[in-house]
């Protein structure tokens, strides 16, 4: 049997917490230079996802929106800079935010509104979607493995899934056909 590489993983959650716990779990995968793309409409859950992810990472910091400061960073056993691009005009604003300075700073760098900016991006990241569901705090979650860094971590992302998402996890489609 050909192994065949897991593109995505589906979640659900029902709660915010439950959101911060994944995010939590799958800080446990991330290595330095490691970048998360959160992508979904206004208050689906991007900023709790990534308070989850700075607890994972051992940020004691209040985790906050850097809507109007555009970058925020924080101690951690991974330092964490969390960039919010929401309100960028053009991509290229995003180069003078020193991306490639913070992705080279041995940090995980979590991205709000990352897909707005893509052209811009390297080709390895996580990329983390959220939609808000049909009752109150439920979320369906797709995590997309962007390049070999991430494929290869996708088995693991669904593992925590799973653990922390139960039944409501969904293992995504594996790339290509078997």
């Amino acid at each position: 049997m050909t192994h065949v590489p897991m593109t995505h993983v589906n979640a659900s959650s029902t709660s915010v917490d439950q959101t911060a716990d994944l995010a939590r779990g799958l800080a446990e995968l991330m290595r330095p230079g490691d970048l998360v793309v959160l992508t979904g409409g206004l208050g689906c859950g991007k900023t709790a996802f990534t308070q989850g992810l700075g607890a994972g990472l051992g940020v004691t910091d209040n985790i906050t929106s850097p809507t109007f400061a555009l970058v925020q960073s924080y101690g951690g056993r991974l330092d964490l800079h969390h960039l919010d691009v929401y309100r960028l005009e053009n991509v290229n604003e995003a180069l003078d935010l020193g991306l490639a300075e913070l992705l080279d700073d041995d940090a995980v760098v979590a991205i709000e509104w990352g897909d707005t900016i893509a052209p811009v991006l390297p080709q390895e990241y996580l990329e983390v979607h959220i939609e808000i569901g049909s009752e109150g705090n439920h979320r369906e979650l797709t995590l997309h493995g962007r390049g070999n860094r991430w494929q290869s971590r996708m088995r693991a992302v669904a593992a925590v899934v799973s653990n922390v998402c139960g039944d409501a996890a969904g293992r995504g489609d594996e790339q290509g056909g078997a």
